[in-house]
């Protein structure tokens, strides 16, 4: 999860880097932040494997 969560920050910045940019590749950018979503969601169900939620 580490590993993940390391490469969504990276996804992050390179997103960034790429949208202050004049030219930007709008393509480009929706393929890294599709990346990141899906990310974002392997580590949101792995949160959950490991803690779930518990129904009082």
């Amino acid at each position: 999860m580490i590993r993940l969560r390391a490469e969504h920050r990276e996804l992050d910045l390179e997103i960034a880097a790429l949208e202050a940019q004049p030219r930007a590749d709008q393509l480009q950018i929706t393929r890294l932040k599709k990346r990141k979503l899906q990310i974002k969601d392997r580590i949101t169900a792995l949160e959950d494997q490991l803690l779930p939620d518990i129904i009082a």
